[in-house]
């Protein structure tokens, strides 16, 4: 039986080995789209809907008009706006409806998975490739650490704050506008 720190270490190195592989120009092409969108609406399911969930915050931080799909102030999508929509393992009937709504509306879409052949994907103008497990491959030989799609949620979620970092780079805000736009409802 391994010991917490030891599973911590594997835990982390697959994290490590997992954010080697994703291409740089994922993290650049995730930044355009989302700057060049007049509004952004994320959608996912599960724990990767809590994943886009919080990077659409971010995009909120940094001034962008994001919103979550699904939610009651949510405004329609039409040309000029994008949707991201998280889907790991390839395919989510939920989603891929989403993904056709948006496009019939005129909207951009974009799609982040692990598995850059699936249906999802197919039905997007952008695909972000985050190689990492999810549950569509969490039963392998060499399968992680980690239970069923958290590598590719931990992949995601780092992934997501290091393009805000991009983001607010770009716009060349600091901490303190960011921070500006942070509730004080809590």
């Amino acid at each position: 039986m391994t010991t917490f720190s030891e599973q911590a270490e594997l835990a982390i190195e697959e994290l490590r080995a997992a954010l080697r592989r994703v291409k740089p120009e994922m993290a650049e092409r995730l930044t355009a789209e989302a700057l060049a969108a007049r509004r952004i609406v994320c959608a996912g399911a599960g724990r990767e809907g809590l994943m886009i969930r919080a990077f659409c915050m971010r995009l909120m931080h940094l001034g962008l008009d994001a919103h979550v799909a699904g939610d009651m102030t949510t405004p329609p999508v039409g040309p000029g706006d994008l949707l991201i929509a998280s889907v790991g393992p390839g395919a989510l009937a939920t989603l891929e409806a989403l993904l056709g709504r948006a496009r019939a509306a005129g909207a951009r879409t974009l799609v982040v998975t692990a598995v850059p052949d699936g249906a999802a994907a197919s039905r997007a103008d952008v695909v972000i490739v985050l190689p990492a497990q999810t549950m569509a491959d969490d039963r392998a030989a060499d399968a992680s650490l980690l239970p069923m799609g958290t590598l590719f949620e931990w992949l995601e979620l780092v992934f997501f704050d290091l393009v805000a970092l991009a983001i607010r780079e770009r716009t060349g805000q600091s901490a303190e506008q960011i921070r500006a736009r942070h509730t004080n409802l809590e």
